[in-house]
């Protein structure tokens, strides 16, 4: 079995699994309001319980309940700075790959995040050999819609999901 840890490259990215060390970049990313007001999810609390997280994820790894691929973390080629993740994760719950990334603010409008999530995309595709992914946004989050068009997906109505109502967007 192929081991999905490790991700694709990109000109600017390396997209490679998380691990333990990057508990304090992943806290200041999941605790940062400005990331998190887009997301259905909570802020992490601590650096400790990121590490915790990070530690706990199973997605890459079938032994522990995985599908063997998840969300990588984003790191830049230039200096092995980590600023975000991105990656395919399964929905059990809609039967679907679901794409999804979250950059720190700083590094927002560059187009790191196109970059990661077309990389992504085409990993799915080409190496996992997936049929469809899809991307729920929140439709007030005109940042994230734009990356997914400008990736060559297209809106295909709106989805409940986590208590929330999200546009579906889906591969070509």
């Amino acid at each position: 079995m192929m081991d999905h840890r490790r991700g694709p490259v990109t000109p600017r990215l390396i997209l490679r699994a998380m691990v333990p060390n990057d508990a304090p970049c992943f806290f200041a990313l999941n605790s940062d309001p400005a990331v998190m007001r887009f997301t259905a999810e909570p802020p992490i609390g601590s650096i400790d319980e990121a590490r915790r997280a990070i530690e706990q994820y199973p997605d890459f790894d079938p032994a522990r309940g995985g599908v063997g691929f998840g969300r990588w973390a984003c790191v830049l080629r230039e200096s092995g700075a980590f600023i975000g993740f991105c990656g395919l994760k399964r929905l059990d719950d809609l039967g679907v790959v679901d794409v999804g990334f979250r950059l720190l603010p700083q590094f927002w409008g560059r187009g790191l995040a196109t970059e990661a999530c077309a990389a992504s995309l085409a990993y799915g595709f080409e190496t996992l050999g997936l049929t469809r992914i899809v991307a729920l946004v929140l439709p007030n989050n005109a940042a994230s819609i734009r990356v997914l068009e400008k990736c060559s997906m297209h809106h295909n109505g709106t989805i409940a999901y986590e208590g929330q109502t999200a546009l579906l967007y889906e591969s070509p």
